[in-house]
C-alpha cells in the first residue's frame, strides 16, 4: 500500500479542494457534450444563474447559509475524531427549538427579545440532539456513526408526530403549526439593506447570513485560538497524546458532539424563523447530508466550509436556472454535476496529490538551480 502523500498546508487547503472542483466540473462537461448540450454554454448559464442578478446571488445566500451551519457542524465533530452524519435530525430538532420558543413567546415579546432567544433554542436543542450520540459514543462505545443515522430517524418521526397532532394548526389539513407572530420573523435582507437606503429585491435571504457568518469567526476561534479547542484537535488527530497529556477525551467527544448538533441546529434560524414563519415537518430537505460534501470540501476548515457551502449554494441556485433556460437539462443533470463534485472532493479528494507534490518539488529546484 503507498504511502499518503503530504502535501504543503497551503496547497492541501486551497489548491488542492480547487483542483478538485476543476476535475469534477471537467467529468460534467464531458458528460453534458455526451448527452447533447454544450459544457461552456452550461458552465455560463450556471455562473450566471447563481451570480449574474440580485435575486439570483440572493437566493445563492441564502443556500449557502444553510450549508454553512451544516458544514460547519460535520467540520468540529471531524477534528475531534468523529464523522457525525446526524446534521439532518439535528437542524430539524433545532427548527423546533426555534418553532417552539416562537409560539411560546413571539405573540408577547418584541423582536429584539425573540430573536436571540429563537437562536438559543436552535442551538440548544440541536446541541442536545447532538450531546446524546455523543454520551454513548463516549461512556458505552456506541460507535456515533450509528447513533447519529438513528438519531435522524428519530428526529423525522417525532417531528412528524407533533406536526400531525400538538403542534398542528386547528382546522388545517397541512401538517404545519399557525403562522408565528411578526416579532418571530428574522428581517429579510431586502428589508436591512432598505434601512440603509439600498433597494434589493425580496427573496428568502435573511438575518441568518450575519449569524453564519458570526458562526464561522467563532469556530475558527474556538478551534484554534482557545485551550478548549487544541485540546479538541489533539483527541481528534493525536488520540495516544491527548491521553498521555492528561486530556479526558470522554468529555471532549461529548463537546465535539454537542458543538456540532448546536451548530446544525442554527439551520432552523435560517428555514423557520427567517423564511417559512411557521413550523413544518419536511423544511430541512437533505442539507444535513449535504453538509459532508461542503465540509470534504472545504478541508474541515471554517474558512474553507464557507467557500465549499458558496459553491453548494451557486449549484442548487445556478441548477435551479439551467432547467428553465435549456431544454431537455433536467434536475438529474445537476445532482450529476454535484455528485462530481462530492466524488472528487471525498472518496478522490488524494487523487491529484502526487501530481501536485511532483510539480511543487519540481517548481522549487528548478527556482533553487
Amino acid at each position: 500500500m503507498s504511502e499518503p502523500v503530504e502535501l504543503p498546508r497551503w496547497m492541501d487547503v486551497a489548491l488542492l479542494p480547487a483542483v478538485n472542483l476543476a476535475l469534477a466540473l471537467l467529468v460534467a462537461g464531458v458528460v453534458a457534450a455526451l448527452v447533447g448540450f454544450h459544457p461552456l454554454q452550461v458552465l455560463t448559464l450556471l455562473v450566471q444563474g447563481a451570480f449574474g442578478s440580485e435575486t439570483g446571488l440572493s437566493y445563492t445566500l441564502y443556500y449557502a447559509t444553510t450549508f454553512t451551519f451544516t458544514g460547519l457542524a460535520v467540520a468540529v465533530a471531524a477534528h475531534g475524531g468523529h464523522f457525525n452524519i446526524g446534521g439532518e435530525g439535528q437542524a430539524m430538532l433545532g427548527g423546533l427549538g426555534v418553532g417552539l420558543a416562537a409560539l411560546a413567546w413571539g405573540p408577547v415579546l418584541p423582536a429584539w427579545a425573540m430573536l436571540p432567544i429563537m437562536v438559543a433554542a436552535a442551538a440548544l436543542f440541536g446541541m442536545a440532539w447532538g450531546a446524546v450520540p455523543g454520551a454513548l459514543q463516549a461512556w458505552r462505545g456506541s460507535h456515533v456513526v450509528i447513533t447519529t443515522i438513528m438519531f435522524n430517524f428519530i428526529a423525522s418521526a417525532l417531528l412528524g408526530w407533533l406536526m400531525s397532532g400538538p403542534l398542528k394548526a386547528p382546522g388545517d389539513m397541512t401538517p404545519e403549526s399557525v403562522d408565528f407572530a411578526p416579532s418571530a420573523h428574522l428581517p429579510g435582507m431586502h428589508a436591512m439593506l432598505g434601512w440603509i437606503g439600498i433597494a434589493w429585491p425580496r427573496t428568502p435571504l435573511n438575518l441568518s447570513l450575519l449569524i453564519a457568518l458570526a458562526a464561522v469567526a467563532l469556530v475558527w476561534i474556538g478551534l484554534w485560538k482557545t485551550v478548549p479547542g487544541y485540546a479538541l484537535r489533539t483527541v481528534g488527530h493525536a488520540p495516544d497524546a491527548a491521553q498521555y497529556a492528561g486530556m479526558d477525551p470522554r468529555w471532549l467527544t461529548l463537546a465535539a458532539l454537542a458543538v456540532s448538533g448546536a451548530l446544525a441546529g442554527l439551520v432552523g434560524v435560517n428555514e423557520i424563523a427567517g423564511v417559512q414563519g411557521r413550523l413544518m415537518p419536511d423544511f430541512v430537505a437533505g442539507a444535513g447530508f449535504a453538509g459532508i460534501a461542503v465540509s470534504l470540501i472545504g478541508r474541515n476548515h471554517p474558512l474553507g466550509v464557507l467557500l465549499a457551502a458558496l459553491l453548494f449554494g451557486a449549484l442548487y441556485q445556478g441548477g435551479a436556472e439551467l432547467a428553465f433556460d435549456i431544454n431537455g437539462f433536467s434536475r438529474d443533470m445537476v445532482f450529476m454535476l454535484q455528485g462530481l463534485v462530492v466524488l472528487f472532493a471525498g472518496a478522490m479528494s488524494r487523487i491529484a496529490a502526487p501530481a501536485l507534490l511532483r510539480a511543487w518539488r519540481g517548481l522549487r529546484s528548478s527556482r533553487d538551480g
